[in-house]
Formats: C-alpha cells, sequence, structure tokens
C-alpha cells in the first residue's frame, strides 16, 4: 500500500515540471509489480480545473501511465488537495480513479488508517479556510466554469505561481505547533488510528501521536521526492531512491 502527495505538477516552469512528471512515472514503475493500493493524498496537479468539456492542457504522461496501472487491476485513490480541489468526475470517468475530497478511514490487517490532503485541519490558518469555503461554493464553481478556458488557466496559474510551492521554498518545522499534528492528538482522543496519513504540509515527518499512533506527512516532489508504504505490518517514510527519512519523534 502506498502513498503520495504533493506532485504540484506545473510548477515552476514547463520543464522542471515535465522532468519530475518523469520521476514520478519512474517511481509509479518501481512499485507496480507489489502495489495493492496507491493512494494519492492531493496536490497531484498545481492547478486543476475541469471544465464541462475541457480540462487542462498537458500531465499526458501521468494521466497515461495512470490509466494503464488501473486498466491492468490496480486500485488507486486519489484525494484533492487546494490547488487541484476541482476534480470532479474526469479522473473516475477516464482512469477509474475515485476521488475523495474528506479524509476516509481504511482498515488494513487490523492496522487503522486516517487519511486525506491535510488542508484546513486543525486550528489556525482560518484565512484559508474562509477561501476554501468560497472556491468549493457550487455557484462560484459554475461562475469560474463560464469563463473561457484560456482566460481562466491564465487567472488559476498566476495565483498559482504566487503559492509557496511555486517559490521553491521549504518548510519550517514548527513542533508541537503543527496543525495537523494537534488535529490528529485531538482526534486520538476520541477514535484510535494506528496512522494519520496527510500531505500539504510539504515536509516528510513521521511523528508520534500516542504510544500507539503516529502521524505520517508524506512532505512534496519538488525537493524531497517522499512517500510512504505500508509493508502489511508497519509503515514507513522512504525517498524515491529507497533511503529511509529520518523519523522526527515527539
Amino acid at each position: 500500500m502506498y502513498f503520495a502527495s504533493d506532485f504540484h505538477l506545473g510548477v515552476p516552469n514547463k520543464q522542471a515540471s515535465l522532468l519530475r512528471e518523469k520521476k514520478i512515472i519512474e517511481w509509479l514503475e518501481s512499485i507496480e509489480k507489489d502495489a495493492e493500493l496507491i493512494i494519492l493524498a492531493g496536490d497531484i496537479f498545481d492547478f486543476w480545473f475541469e471544465y464541462k468539456y475541457t480540462v487542462p492542457k498537458g500531465f499526458t504522461r501521468i494521466l497515461g501511465k495512470l490509466a494503464n496501472l488501473t486498466d491492468r487491476g490496480l486500485k488507486i485513490i486519489a484525494f484533492t488537495g487546494n490547488h487541484d480541489m476541482w476534480m470532479f468526475d474526469y479522473l473516475e470517468e477516464e482512469l477509474n480513479i475515485p476521488v475523495y475530497r474528506t479524509p476516509q478511514i481504511f482498515i488494513i490487517n487490523n492496522k487503522r488508517f486516517l487519511v486525506g490532503h491535510g488542508d484546513g485541519l486543525g486550528p489556525g490558518d482560518k484565512f484559508y479556510k474562509v477561501l476554501k469555503k468560497i472556491f468549493r461554493n457550487r455557484l462560484c464553481i459554475k461562475l469560474f466554469g463560464f469563463i473561457h478556458p484560456d482566460f481562466g488557466m491564465y487567472i488559476a496559474n498566476s495565483w498559482s505561481r504566487k503559492s509557496r510551492i511555486s517559490q521553491l521554498n521549504k518548510e519550517v518545522y514548527h513542533g508541537e505547533q503543527e496543525w495537523l499534528l494537534q488535529y490528529c492528538k485531538q482526534v486520538e482522543q476520541t477514535e484510535h488510528f494506528d496512522y494519520y496519513i496527510f500531505g500539504h504540509r510539504h515536509l516528510p515527518l513521521d511523528i508520534k501521536v500516542s504510544d500507539k499512533s503516529r502521524y505520517i506527512n508524506l512532505g512534496e516532489w519538488i525537493n524531497f521526492y517522499t512517500y510512504a508504504v505500508f509493508d502489511g505490518s508497519e509503515v514507513n517514510l522512504l525517498t524515491y531512491d529507497q533511503c529511509k527519512i529520518e523519523k522526527n519523534t515527539i
């Protein structure tokens, strides 16, 4: 069972994105022999909006590879992130990949997982939480859909280029003040999960939530190229070259 997130395909420019896209495909090819499930936990694309008859130009290599994998029977699940929240039915209809918008519970080998992208969870970031409600409002989505795709994509890409990932900045670890860590600890008080697995934070993290629970953040694929794998008994955080990431334990 493999987990990855925050590919952010499309930034910082076409050339760099294409190289990263090819590396992601190499990674998919390296795991496809033993993968039973691949979960892509959001922000696959730095921007994505599905018009009624139009989808963003590009990304044909990864879409083709995902289609090839699902056609051969490999199960793949995707989550929307804050950059590609406007996924609707394209991936499900064309690639047979179900898309989720909220964290989901998985129970595998008697291990309980809570998995999602992670945006808008936990305390803080109130401005984004307001924006998220606006961006996910059906009327706002419909109004944006009336904009010609060329102009709509121009607006979206201009906004995207101002994001922290587009500037190639590495995130700073905030210890106990990490919002997602606080969210995990809050959930753990009422319902136990062995693993909380999220993206969004752009840092590869493996942190103790309780004596029997861990929070895994999947990092991103511009600076770190990290992913997680569940081998049936435990989750390990790895880089594409198979080197294990040092755990940050609290």
